[in-house]
């Protein structure tokens, strides 16, 4: 059996909407074409494609630091998940507007001095294997400057991925991890070998990006189909991005959620990344409470394949309802 056909076959048992891609992939030929998820928002076309997936092991402290671990481990066993590693999906939405196609983030790709292994930087061909080449990307939104989501603006030997592509990043995103004085005092990542070498990267893709990055600010509306919500607290700049069209909204919420059984109902456990725990515990409520009252479809970068869904209301946290499918799209 091929990639595509038990893609399919398990979207069609009703149970695609929330395997983790990793399982899903793991024991299919790697040359095969990987999947897509294609729909319609107002008049735009909309594609997610994977950069593949990032295995944390052991959960805790890279995810819920701040869980109580019986509590974590009790969630994890109860969601029928593995108590042992969470795997990250890297969900790329693609949008189509008229002659632009627009990225939102890149994945891990090879950039500089980081390697995330081979469970990843799959965008370029997971691109064709949708349509779409990367020579035809016209714009490119950041949400934030971390190496899993620039690092695929490059390839290793320095070369863009995406030539024609123009570059958006947050003013405040692009000031703070250019700084020589970045200030990690209230991340857990603060004085580790780790954090180097994930600066040193973000700074040199960013220098490299010059001739074609522009610097936007909260507010800011792009091609006329996007608007981009400052969230800080996972980096200072973090955005989600509202793409809107005919009267329709999704909201991409880049790196507020990176477990949807763990930090959708305690949004005060955290995530080791997060350059702010108190900041981007506080976002990530207040975020996803306006998200469940309004009712928005969201996009999710890191949640389980291909990362659409709601949120609503669940005791005092929240809970993740991905989007059900009939039949592949």
């Amino acid at each position: 059996m091929n990639r595509r056909t038990l893609v399919k076959q398990i979207a069609l048992a009703g149970v695609g909407a929330y395997i983790p891609l990793g399982k899903l992939l793991a024991s299919i030929n790697a040359d095969a074409p990987r999947p897509f998820h294609r729909f319609k928002l107002g008049t735009l076309d909309l594609i997610v494609v994977t950069d593949g997936s990032i295995r944390m092991s052991p959960v805790q402290p890279n995810v819920a630091p701040a869980g109580p671990p019986a509590a974590v481990d009790s969630l994890l066993r109860n969601s029928f998940r593995s108590t042992t590693a969470i795997d990250l999906g890297i969900n790329i939405l693609a949008i189509q507007k008229d002659a632009r196609i627009i990225l939102v983030d890149t994945g891990t790709g090879t950039g500089f001095g980081m390697d995330f292994g081979s469970a990843s930087g799959w965008l370029p061909q997971s691109l064709q294997d949708a349509g779409i080449h990367p020579s035809a990307v016209t714009d490119i939104v950041i949400t934030h400057a971390h190496p899993d989501h620039i690092g695929g603006l490059f390839y290793k030997d320095g070369r863009l991925v995406f030539p024609g592509a123009q570059v958006y990043l947050s003013a405040i995103e692009h000031e703070f991890w250019m700084s020589a004085n970045s200030d990690f005092s209230k991340s857990t990542l603060n004085h580790t070998e780790l954090l180097k070498q994930v600066l040193s990267s973000t700074h040199k893709t960013l220098e490299a990006l010059k001739p074609g990055l522009h610097l936007s600010n909260d507010k800011d509306e792009l091609f006329g189909c996007l608007r981009l919500q400052r969230a800080a607290g996972h980096t200072p700049g973090h955005t989600l991005v509202h793409v809107f069209s005919g009267g329709e909204e999704l909201v991409h919420i880049a790196d507020l959620l990176h477990s949807d059984v763990l930090l959708a109902p305690h949004p005060e456990w955290g995530f080791s990344g997060d350059t702010d725990l108190a900041l981007a515990a506080l976002t990530r409520q207040q975020t996803l409470q306006t998200l469940a009252e309004q009712r928005t479809k969201i996009f999710s970068y890191h949640l389980p394949w291909p990362g659409i869904g709601h949120v609503r209301k669940a005791g005092a946290g929240f809970e993740w309802v991905a989007e059900a499918y009939a039949i592949p799209e």
